[in-house]
């Protein structure tokens, strides 16, 4: 990890099918992406790697599912210095769930642009997802690249331009694929996590990073793990043998980390 006093810090908060959320900070900016848990539970998140949330000045939402939305409007309206960033769908499909939110504090992101903020350049990206227009996001900072994409039915190519050979990544491996099938979900829900618009598995989720990895990426999150159908040590073997099979370097060039719902990764410099 470098130790440079201006790089980009990361954190996974938390992520998995029971919320998410992701911390990014620059020496100008503190950035949320996505606020899928109660607003407690970021709090007690952010204080577990030293951080808090009176600094945070931003959060960008993905899409207006709740285990990515539920703490948006609390945390606006308990920190009037969070700006607000969603594109103009996400903003009127959770509009009923999430509580007012100051007009002074949200702010429209569309899709497939790139927005500068002083030392933190953002770039968002659509992807197919049963939302109403879901979109994930690139950070970059001083010639390194952060890239969050979970809730994602595959990844096509012109994704594949945006986020290829990012320092690091959350990358979504959702379920397992004999775990979904023979498990108690009906088959339409079974239908919809498995089809273009729902998740990545973890095949699908490795076979997706092998044409991402590149030479400068440093992390990789295993991310959006699904409770009812996979397992940490099983999402991270299969992605793992997967990778090696295929001449990756796992924990030689680039290290493969597990994530949580309820636990903090620490924070990495990028």
């Amino acid at each position: 990890m470098k130790n440079d006093a201006d790089s980009m810090k990361i954190s996974v908060l938390s992520s998995g099918s029971g919320g998410n959320v992701t911390y990014i900070e620059t020496n100008q900016h503190k950035v949320l992406l996505d606020a899928g848990l109660s607003g407690i539970r970021i709090k007690k998140l952010m204080n577990s790697i030293n951080r808090d949330l009176a600094d945070v000045d931003m959060l960008l939402v993905s899409h207006e599912h709740t285990d990515h939305s539920k703490g948006v409007g609390i945390l606006a309206r308990k920190y009037p210095q969070i700006n607000v960033y969603a594109n103009q769908e996400t903003w009127d499909a959770m509009a009923s769930t999430i509580g007012k939110v100051s007009s002074s504090q949200k702010n429209i992101f569309p899709p497939n642009m790139t927005i500068s903020f002083g030392d933190l350049d953002i770039e968002s990206f659509a992807v197919s997802h049963d939302a109403a227009r879901a979109q994930f996001y690139n950070f970059h900072h001083n010639n390194s690249s952060f890239v969050v994409i979970t809730d994602v039915g595959y990844v096509s190519d012109k994704i594949l331009g945006v986020i290829k050979d990012a320092n690091a990544y959350v990358f979504e491996c959702n379920h397992d694929l004999e775990m979904l099938r023979s498990g108690e979900y009906p088959w339409s829900l079974k239908q919809r996590i498995m089809g273009d618009e729902g998740h990545l598995s973890n095949e699908s989720g490795a076979n997706a990073l092998m044409n991402c990895i590149g030479n400068d990426t440093q992390h990789i999150f295993i991310g959006h793990r699904s409770h009812h159908n996979n397992v940490k040590e099983l999402a991270h073997l299969t992605v793992s043998s997967m990778l090696e099979e295929n001449d990756f370097g796992v924990g030689n060039d680039f290290d493969l980390l597990d994530t949580d719902v309820e636990k903090a990764s620490p924070i990495y410099n990028l």
